[in-house]
């Protein structure tokens, strides 16, 4: 349990590091974040919060072995991992609202070779992973669900607003690529 809440605390902090340092500032152009990183926010508090509730409260274990914990582990420090690759990836050109820099350009190599948004794809491996560390399928349920309608939320405005500055290009993109779980969707 304590590895556990180590490695939940240098995520969340993280986090909030890439929250505070990495926004694209109030002088970039095309900025339609729309609020959904607030929203996004704000879900996870709710989300992670009624599945610790729930599997304080209510028995629904997904197994009866101890390992079903650590799987759950394996998936979060996988997510984080591979949400930090899919950042350091695209490098200045991340932020954490929804902009187009300066020179944007579209990203094509590394793991946007397979998957357009893989930072998310890293993010909704790690809340199903705490999920199922919670030993509880209605965990999983209350967590990943609101997680990954938030999530797509914002790919859906992100997508319009790369369509709208790269046109043809990012379409041409969009054929070529996964958006999150690569050969699958």
């Amino acid at each position: 349990m304590k590895f556990f809440i180590i490695i939940w605390s240098i995520w969340f902090l993280s986090e909030i590091l890439l929250n505070r340092f990495l926004r694209s500032g109030k002088n970039i152009k095309n900025d339609r974040d729309k609020g959904t990183i607030r929203i996004i926010w704000i879900t996870l508090v709710i989300a992670i919060s009624l599945g610790v509730v729930i599997a304080t409260f209510l028995r629904a274990p997904i197994g009866t072995t101890i390992i079903i914990p650590y799987v759950g582990l394996i998936l979060i420090v996988f997510g984080i991992i591979f949400r930090f690759i899919s950042i350091w990836t695209l490098g200045r050109l991340f932020t954490v609202d929804v902009t187009i820099r300066d020179k944007h350009t579209i990203k094509r190599d590394g793991v946007y070779r397979f998957v357009r948004h893989p930072s998310y794809s890293g993010s909704i491996v790690s809340f199903i992973g705490l999920g199922i560390s919670l030993n509880n399928w209605i965990s999983v349920i209350v967590i990943s669900i609101p997680v990954i309608i938030a999530m797509l939320n914002r790919i859906k405005i992100e997508e319009k607003l790369l369509t709208d500055q790269f046109g043809d290009e990012y379409l041409d993109y969009m054929k070529k690529t996964y958006r999150l779980i690569p050969w699958i969707y």
